[in-house]
Parts: C-alpha cells; structure tokens; sequence
C-alpha cells in the first residue's frame, strides 16, 4: 500500500498495480489558525511562501501585481524565493528568507494568499502532482486567496467560498481587485476557509486515516 497525498499520485500508483489511499497534507490547526488581531493599517499584504523552485510561478503573475499597483496601494510579501534581492517596478516588495520559527506568522500577516502555478513551466506531471499544501495553510490562519486550479488545487476548498480561481491574466486581475476592494468578502472567504480547513484537513482525522492505513498494511503482511 502507497499513501499518497493527491488523487493524481494515486492514479499513477493503482496504474502500477499497487494500492492507494488518500491521506491529504495536513496541518495542525490548533497551531495554523488566525492571528488574534490582524493588522488592519497600512497597506494591504499579498503574500506568498514558497521555494526557489517555485518562485518562477509568482514571477508569472508579476505583470499583473503591476497593473493592479496603478489602482491600488498594496504590499507584496515574499517569503522563500532564494533570491537576495527582488524588484518589482512601482510595488513594495518586502523579500524574506524562509525560516520554520517565523512561518506561521508569516501566514498570519497575509490579508491575500497567492497561489499561481503555470502548466508547461515544468513538467505537467510535476505540476498536478503537487497537493496543494499552500492552499492548505491559507484557509487554516484564516486568509483569503486566488489560486491556479491544476492538480489537487481543484480539489481543495470550495471556489467562490473559501477561495478564487484564476488561470488567464485577466482572471488574476479580476479575482484579486474583488479581494482588494471588498474587505467584507476577503473577511467572509477567510472565516469559510479556516471552517474547512478544520473539518477536512485536521491533523486528528487524517492521523486516524493514516493509522488504519498502516494496520491493514501490517495484517496483510502477516
């Protein structure tokens, strides 16, 4: 038996003739869960997290960010990218290495998570692959965001309720000036959300799932 976090690692392992069960990436939501007072002054944060080999995905986007910087006043957060310097002309870009000890804040201070993958930039495999951990963490600490639906991403969450969809340009610039400009709606997909985080991805159920897996591996060993 294989666990496998996503639907499409599944297919491929049952294609080899092995068997799967689906155990999500998970956190624990009673440590990723809203910051007790989110900063309301000051620019509005868009923000993301993730690794140098990833980070050519936000670059995708950036034409976008700046196209919306003409409008509207806003921060980019960027944690993760491996680079030393990045310079977005007319965007505030705040650029941080990751650290584990800082993560969960660094979730926390997002007012809009980005989450864009681009088919073709890598293999595709890879892409669908991936199991949407990102989303994950945005809907536990209780944040809005827009995300590539490809892979498990479509799977994850509940599009136009805990989350917006976007793969074109023009669908980036519309789901994130509806984020921008309508707080009560970034605060309503936040709270819907971390609710589905809570129900579908906690640690305690997935920890049961996980467990029964391995029982029946060790009985049909025997």
């Amino acid at each position: 038996m294989v666990t496998c976090g996503n639907r499409s690692i599944a297919d491929y392992v049952t294609s080899k003739g092995t068997r799967a069960r689906i155990i999500p990436t998970v956190v624990d939501t009673e440590v990723f869960r809203p910051a007790v007072q989110h900063q309301e002054a000051g620019k509005l944060v868009l923000g993301w997290i993730g690794t140098h080999s990833t980070f050519p995905y936000l670059e995708s986007i950036f034409s976008v960010l700046r196209q919306l910087a003409a409008d509207y006043q806003f921060r980019l957060k960027i944690v993760g990218a491996g680079k030393r310097t990045i310079t977005i002309p007319d965007i505030e870009v705040e650029n941080l290495e990751w650290r584990l000890d800082r993560e969960l804040l660094d979730f926390q201070s997002f007012d809009i998570g980005l989450y864009p993958i681009v088919p073709g930039l890598y293999a595709d495999e890879w892409a669908a692959g991936k199991s949407g951990f990102k989303a994950i963490q945005y809907m536990a600490v209780g944040i809005a965001y827009v995300a590539a639906p490809v892979g498990s991403i479509r799977e994850i969450g509940e599009m136009g309720t805990t989350h917006f969809c976007a793969s074109t340009d023009d669908e980036w610039r519309n789901a994130l000036t509806t984020l921008i400009t309508d707080r009560e709606k970034r605060e309503k997909m936040g709270a819907a959300g971390r609710r589905h985080a809570v129900e579908h991805y906690g640690l305690a159920a997935q920890a049961d799932k996980l467990a029964e897996a391995l029982r029946e591996a060790a009985e049909d060993s025997n």
